[in-house]
């Protein structure tokens, strides 16, 4: 992102665009008190996202949890059902599918993501979601490392060692096989992806693939930070993300536990977007102090009231996300996002792309091209 002398002005900034993410793939209901309500019944996982978008949250990330174990769901046929109630319940909310499936470990298991074949499966769900989450570049995702146990994890399964070890050697599997493969299908499937980035590295990977012609769409995604292996809780790596993330592109900036609410302010105010959930914390600013998904996404508003930055409306959030655009050529999409072209041969330096030297009118568009409309 390249900030001008007014970027930071609240009449400047695009308006926070807010994820729920109230589903807890990582937690079963014995880990949680009546006041992270963590939804288990279909009704209570509809609920939820009625309660993410009143409460101003615009993107629902979503798992499926099979009401019957308490488990997260791997049956494909739960999810279409769940898309199906969703659509009614908050038909205005961008669908957004956890790619990972789970990776909470039982007694004795192996924390780790689902199989390549079960990710890909996500593609055909129908109804479809708006958009799946790829995870690009194998990363370690140590949830232990940098939050205590005697803190962050109190009161839950994860305080016993051998869980602590489990969840300590995840290991977040996506190889090229998997993520080129699995960008083609969501593209194939009208999906947009929507890339789980673990560094500045990942970010890398997702550049380069658009320069080799895999992916001709708008880029939007989030960076999974705050544990061991992928970017910390450092502020100075948190803004070299930022610095390096392209003009033209949309990203939310995720972190654990109560680090969530240092980061979601650091982000909010440098005109960023965030994510607020159970699946990411259990509780509120204070140590010791349970929180619902609810209400960790009002404090949020609160912060961008703070600075009087907009709250995204769902219209907004659609146009800025580009939902349903994709792009012809790589060239298009480099141009979109307001990176260089890709360098023929013989030309040298630094370069921008060819122009007949008038400079386009300034409009604001939505996803089809059109005005952005206003709820």
């Amino acid at each position: 992102m390249y900030y001008t002398d007014d970027s930071l002005l609240p009449e400047n900034m695009p308006p926070l665009m807010i994820t729920g993410a109230p589903y807890g793939p990582v937690w079963m209901p014995e880990d949680c008190t009546p006041e992270n309500k963590l939804p288990v019944t279909w009704e209570e996982q509809t609920q939820a996202a009625v309660d993410c978008f009143n409460a101003g949250a615009t993107i629902l990330h979503i798992h499926v949890r099979d009401p019957k174990t308490g488990h997260i769901s791997k049956n494909f046929k739960e999810y279409s059902e769940q898309i199906a109630r969703l659509r009614e319940a908050v038909p205005k909310m961008i669908l957004q599918i956890g790619g990972s499936i789970s990776f909470a470990p039982e007694p004795g298991e192996k924390a780790e993501f689902g199989s390549y074949d079960a990710r890909h499966k996500l593609c055909e769900i129908e109804p479809k979601p708006d958009q799946i989450t790829v995870s690009c570049g194998t990363t370690l995702y140590d949830h232990t490392a940098i939050n205590r146990l005697d803190d962050a994890w109190a009161g839950t399964r994860y305080t016993n060692p051998a869980m602590a070890a489990a969840m300590s050697n995840l290991v977040a599997d996506a190889t090229p096989e998997f993520y080129l493969e699995n960008i083609k299908r969501c593209v194939q499937h009208g999906i947009q992806p929507y890339f789980a980035l673990a560094h500045i590295h990942a970010l890398e990977l997702v550049e380069r693939l658009i320069r080799r012609g895999y992916y001709k769409g708008p880029v939007n995604g989030f960076f999974s930070m705050g544990v061991g292996g992928a970017c910390g809780v450092n502020p100075f790596d948190m803004m070299e993300l930022v610095r390096r993330t392209p003009q033209g592109s949309n990203f939310t900036y995720q972190s654990t536990f109560r680090h969530t609410y240092p980061v979601s302010m650091m982000m909010i105010a440098l005109g960023q977007h965030t994510r607020a959930g159970i699946e990411d914390n259990l509780w509120g600013p204070k140590k010791g102090e349970r929180f619902s998904t609810r209400q960790m996404i009002e404090k949020q508003v609160k912060m961008a009231e703070l600075i009087g930055r907009p709250i995204a409306t769902a219209a907004q959030t659609r146009a800025m996300l580009k939902i349903g655009v994709t792009y012809k050529t790589t060239e298009e999409t480099l141009s979109n996002l307001g990176l260089p072209p890709n360098r023929e041969d013989g030309n040298a330096g630094f370069h921008v792309h060819v122009t007949d030297g008038k400079l386009p009118s300034k409009r604001m568009v939505g996803s089809d091209g059109h005005m952005v409309a206003v709820e």
